[in-house]
Formats: structure tokens, C-alpha cells, sequence
């Protein structure tokens, strides 16, 4: 899974960086509003056309499984590297190590699911491949798409968590969960002034040195860029469940008011000298 990230960052990240970050989707393979299909493993989720992959859904691939079965920490059941009958093609197996650090197990990292565990819970949710509907870099693409979602989820985190660098420098990702059909306070809100639905919702829950701080993080379409891909908008930010939280997102909203009118002045006196 790469490289430890910088675990504090600085705080002029926090106030200059915005929250939603864009990160190329493939269109094709059907990353959906609400009522989509979830992936597999991973800390990240209209009905799709007959055509398309259900990629990103409103609910883990799990409901039907034994309690015993599924991993609390990320809400998976046991990882399956075996090929589904009549697949069309050999997947690969190998998995990326994240640069997410794991606050508990023998992993320091969070491990990615291989293109072959996607497939198998695509398979799981309902998916049946057609003809010409995927191919072998097809599922190369969607797995680098998901892995890049959730790195930069992680940074988002990070600048959040810089604010509390000195109480603690090395936070790290505890579980994660998806909730689509559970709509944040802020999305209804964004949608009641006109703003469409997320089409997905990820809840994660970070350690921050012994403290567990839950994130919420919606996905948002963000357009076509090209027939092939658009933008997934992250809108990541603490979960206003603890003063300590709705504090930080009252600091943060007010240092970006501010010296975004700090920056607005200084362009007008620069254009007006």
C-alpha cells in the first residue's frame, strides 16, 4: 500500500485546500448517485442501466452473511482470491498496500482488494458480465480509480488531523464502513438548496493516538471531463458528534472566510495599484 504519509500536516493545508478534491471515475463502469451497488474491501460506495457495473452502491456486499463471517473493522467478509465459474478471463491477485495506517493487527497498512476479490463481490451483489460489457483493463482502471478515492480521503483526514498535531502526530485509521442510504445532515441540507444527493457515504473511524474520531465522507458526481471519465467529488470532514469536532469545523470554516477575503482584498488593491 506505499508510503506512510505525512501524518501532520501543516495547518495552512487545512484553510487553503477545500474539502471536495477531484478524482477521475471511468463514467462507463457506472459510478452512480444513490440506489448503486458497493465495492468490496475498502474504506469507500439510480439504478444502474442493465449495461453497467454496479461499481460504488448503497450497501455492502454482506447483508445475507453469518455475522460471524464479516470483519468488524471494515464490514467484509473473508477475502475470496478463487476465479467465479465462467469468468471470462484470469484476474490478478496481487494487492496494493495503502499508505493508510491500520491502528490495530499484524499490518501497519490497510491492504486493497485485487481485481479478483472486486469481481468476486460484484459477482456477490447480483453482477453477471456480458459481452463486451468489461474487459481486462476495464478492471485494472476501476481498481485504481477505488484505491485513488481512498488515499485521497486519507489526506483529506490529515488535514483535519493537523490541527491536533501536538496532542497526537500518528493518527491512524481504526474501521470504516459504508452508509449511502443514510444521507448526512449536511447532504440533505445541500440538497434542500438545490445541490443533488451524494452516491455514497463512508464513515471512518480514526485513532488519533488512543482518541477515535469518526469522519464522514460523501461522494458526489462531479461531471464529464471526457466520454470516458468524470470527477468524484470527496466532501470529507469530522462527524459533528463531540464539541471537540463541531469546534474544529467552526474554527476551519471561519479561518477559510477569513483569508479568503484576506485574498480577494489583496487582488483587488493589487489590480486597482
Amino acid at each position: 500500500m506505499g508510503n506512510v504519509v505525512n501524518s501532520a500536516v501543516s495547518a495552512a493545508d487545512v484553510i487553503m485546500s477545500p474539502q471536495q478534491q477531484e478524482i477521475p471515475k471511468h463514467r462507463h463502469h457506472g459510478m452512480h448517485k444513490p440506489n448503486g451497488e458497493p465495492p468490496p474491501e475498502c474504506p469507500m460506495h439510480k439504478p444502474a442501466p442493465e449495461k453497467q457495473i454496479p461499481l460504488y452502491s448503497n450497501e455492502c456486499p454482506i447483508n445475507n452473511m453469518a455475522a460471524e463471517d464479516i470483519n468488524p473493522l471494515n464490514m467484509m467478509p473473508p477475502a475470496n482470491q478463487q476465479p467465479a465459474p465462467d469468468q471470462p478471463f484470469p484476474l490478478p491477485t496481487d494487492r496494493q498496500v495503502s499508505s493508510i495506517p491500520k491502528a490495530q493487527g499484524e499490518e501497519p497498512f490497510w491492504v486493497y482488494p485485487s481485481q479478483q476479490m472486486f469481481w468476486n463481490a460484484m459477482l456477490r451483489k447480483g453482477w453477471r458480465w456480458k459481452n463486451d460489457d468489461i474487459n481486462p483493463k476495464d478492471m485494472d482502471d476501476i481498481i485504481k480509480i477505488h484505491n485513488a478515492n481512498n488515499e485521497q480521503a486519507w489526506q483529506e483526514v490529515l488535514k483535519w488531523e493537523a490541527l491536533h498535531a501536538r496532542e497526537c502526530g500518528t493518527p491512524k485509521l481504526r474501521s470504516f464502513g459504508g452508509k449511502a442510504k443514510q444521507y448526512s445532515p449536511r447532504a440533505r441540507i445541500r440538497y434542500w438548496m438545490g445541490y443533488e444527493l451524494p452516491f455514497d457515504r463512508h464513515d471512518w473511524i480514526v485513532d488519533r493516538c488512543g482518541k477515535d474520531v469518526r469522519y464522514v465522507i460523501d461522494y458526489y458526481d462531479g461531471g464529464a471531463i471526457d466520454e470516458k471519465y468524470t470527477f468524484a467529488l470527496l466532501d470529507v470532514r469530522p462527524a459533528m458528534d463531540s464539541l471537540e469536532n463541531v469546534w474544529d469545523r467552526m474554527r476551519v470554516a471561519w479561518l477559510r472566510w477569513r483569508y479568503c477575503n484576506e485574498s480577494q482584498e489583496s487582488e483587488c488593491a493589487t489590480k486597482s495599484g
